[in-house]
């Protein structure tokens, strides 16, 4: 199993920047790779941003792409997502998550830290 650990949510304001962090622990090596969602009350969840552990290869949701960075130090075991510019629409709960190699949803999930971005 693979534990996740998210922190660094909190208030902000709009136009300000925020840096969320996930530390993962457990099987780690058999990570392929990690990923943020958010999720809405009432609405599904969505996609932020993805990286593959090994090769660093990012992917990005539409609603962040262009503000959006994820990254991750894998002697750390950390995955950091940046957002920038950040405003009201971004407020929600954000996960990490994390696949193994081969499958076809992600796996395991933390318990989220809350975003509110307020006007």
């Amino acid at each position: 199993q693979v534990q996740l650990v998210e922190s660094g949510g909190g208030l902000v304001q709009a136009g300000d920047s925020l840096r969320l962090s996930c530390t993962a622990s457990g099987r780690t090596f058999s990570i392929y790779s990690m990923g943020w969602f958010r999720q809405v009350p009432g609405k599904e969840r969505d996609f932020v941003a993805g990286i593959t552990w090994t090769e660093g290869k990012t992917s990005y949701g539409d609603s962040v792409k262009g503000r959006c960075t994820i990254s991750r130090d894998k002697d750390k075991k950390i995955v950091t997502l940046q957002i920038n510019s950040l405003n009201p629409e971004d407020t929600a709960i954000y996960y990490c998550a994390s696949r193994y190699r081969g499958s076809s949803t992600y796996d395991y999930w933390g318990q989220g830290t809350q975003v509110t971005v307020s006007s």
